[in-house]
């Protein structure tokens, strides 16, 4: 079975239950279901940072097992983890955009393979590899 998560709620989400359960079974191969991606909302965003011991570990399996990460790209501008604009809304927040605009963010301090984006970009990213379960946490 393959399975996505998304980080939506906020408290200790991430740092919890990724980092207390789901990543030290990703780590010694006991999950038991193929992870093909995980998004991030929130404050959920700040283990994401260059540096964080639990992000980092989390980057390293990301890449030994192809797992997709992705931030959501309101919530890594408004914790520091990118510069620029939204992908998908315009400035100001209030109106979308026809297209996303991926060339107006740049991600910065974050850890290596990260995405940012919205939606949109997770049904792509996910699309060649579609999980049979979503996991909202």
């Amino acid at each position: 079975m393959k399975v996505a998560y998304i980080f939506n709620t906020s408290g200790h989400t991430a740092d919890y239950k990724l980092g207390k359960m789901i990543l030290p079974q990703l780590e010694e191969g006991t999950h038991g279901v193929e992870v093909v991606g995980m998004f991030f909302f929130d404050d959920n965003a700040y283990i994401l940072r260059k540096g964080d011991p639990l992000g980092e570990r989390l980057a390293k399996v990301a890449k030994e097992k192809n797992i997709w990460l992705g931030v959501c790209d309101m919530c890594a501008l408004d914790r520091d983890l990118a510069e620029g604009e939204p992908v998908w809304c315009e400035p100001n927040r209030t109106k979308g955009r026809k297209a996303g605009a991926p060339e107006k963010i740049r991600l910065k301090n974050a850890i290596d393979g990260l995405h940012v984006g919205c939606f949109p970009d997770v049904y792509r990213a996910l699309s060649g590899n579609p999980p049979d379960v979503v996991i909202s946490l």
